[in-house]
């Protein structure tokens, strides 16, 4: 009989690394929707999750970097507690979980396992204890920038102010192992992605990256720090973006922050970009496709090998998906195409969670 993606995700819990959901409920203000009954305004609600075959999904506690200081210290303590709120909305099917085991438990039992993940170094304002404090309250990782750099850690799109991490950032990381909260390396500097694994001594995570080899985006990460991955023993989960995944989309992309800039915006603002996106007279954006995000898979797949490659889908956090990976539910097509390539059931079983699940089994080991 041929195996087939549904059946698949129905052995093997899919852990997608980084969801937007929670800061788009926020932004769409009003009334909150309901996610058990759809909701077309978004990537994500719970049929089409259902759908999808997601065993277990890391929720973005995502801050803009246009707040900072307190208030970017408020609003990530809030987006943590809108995933409790979704789950206990939604309690045959969503559940809160913070370790592998609970993970598959929760799999087991017919449950979304709910992580949570810290998107954006300067929600904890520099402070140790803000950064222990969401450790506690189960958040599982921190990814040290977005789009803007801290003040202790370079950005991919930023300028350059640091080299990398400073002193403040290496200790930051270490007490990231300490207290075994998982180093995201998504949105930083080259520099910053080398400093980082120069200095845990736990595994790490990229969420939501693609390959730098196949399309150049200083968001996805370049072929020697793949290489590395073994080494450390992380994984690059692979993004659904169209701009970080598709050639085409980014020579438009880069068009389109010219244009921006020409016109005296920010590209890095997201609300901003999306708002100059529409109104531009330039050329329309081309599409993305689920050929295009194999290539990356392929791609980092033959580089890092196959233990150390995951899928951070960033659904809900960017207007455009590539065609076939619209919303959620679209996770069997790619799987299906992987098993058309040749991929085998176990190469899809580490790609779609397995990986993931190692990785947080082994940050809690060296916090132990």
């Amino acid at each position: 009989m041929t195996l087939t993606a549904s059946d698949l995700l129905r052995a093997t819990p899919l852990v997608d690394g980084h969801n937007d959901l929670p800061w788009a409920l926020r932004e769409l203000g009003g009334p909150v929707p309901d996610l058990a009954a759809g909701e077309p305004r978004l990537h994500t609600d719970l049929p089409r999750l259902r759908a999808g075959g997601v065993g277990a999904q890391f929720w973005s506690v995502f801050v803009p970097p246009s707040l900072t200081g307190d208030s970017a210290v408020t609003a990530v303590i809030e987006q943590v507690e809108r995933v409790y709120e979704m789950a206990e909305r939604y309690p045959a099917d969503l559940r809160v979980v913070t370790t592998a085991g609970q993970v598959e438990a929760a799999f087991a039992d017919g449950w979304i396992g709910s992580l949570l993940g810290a998107e954006g170094g300067h929600s904890i304002n520099g402070s140790l204890g803000v950064l222990r404090a969401l450790r506690r309250l189960g958040v599982r990782y921190m990814t040290l920038t977005h789009n803007l750099n801290t003040d202790w850690a370079d950005s991919a799109t930023d300028e350059p102010m640091h080299g990398g991490l400073t002193d403040l950032g290496r200790e930051i990381v270490a007490e990231m192992n300490r207290i075994g909260m998982i180093v995201d390396l998504s949105h930083v500097a080259e520099t910053t992605m080398r400093d980082a694994l120069a200095t845990t001594t736990a595994p790490v995570l990229f969420t939501h990256s693609s390959a730098r080899a196949v399309t150049d985006h200083p968001r996805n990460v370049p072929d020697d720090v793949l290489a590395a991955l073994p080494g450390n023993g992380g994984v690059c989960m692979v993004t659904f973006v169209p701009r970080f995944v598709s050639r085409d989309v980014a020579e438009w992309d880069a068009r389109l922050a010219a244009a921006m800039a020409a016109a005296g915006e920010d590209h890095r603002n997201l609300r901003n970009r999306d708002a100059f996106a529409a109104r531009w007279s330039g050329p329309a954006m081309p599409g993305a496709t689920i050929d295009d995000v194999v290539a990356h898979l392929d791609h980092v797949r033959e580089v890092a090998g196959i233990d150390h490659i995951g899928i951070g889908g960033d659904y809900d956090g960017v207007p455009e998906l590539p065609a076939g990976l619209e919303d959620v539910s679209g996770y069997p097509r790619l799987f299906d195409a992987l098993l058309a390539r040749g991929w085998s059931a176990q190469d899809c079983g580490k790609l779609a969670g397995r990986n993931a699940l190692r990785v947080l089994r082994a940050v809690d080991e060296v916090s132990g």
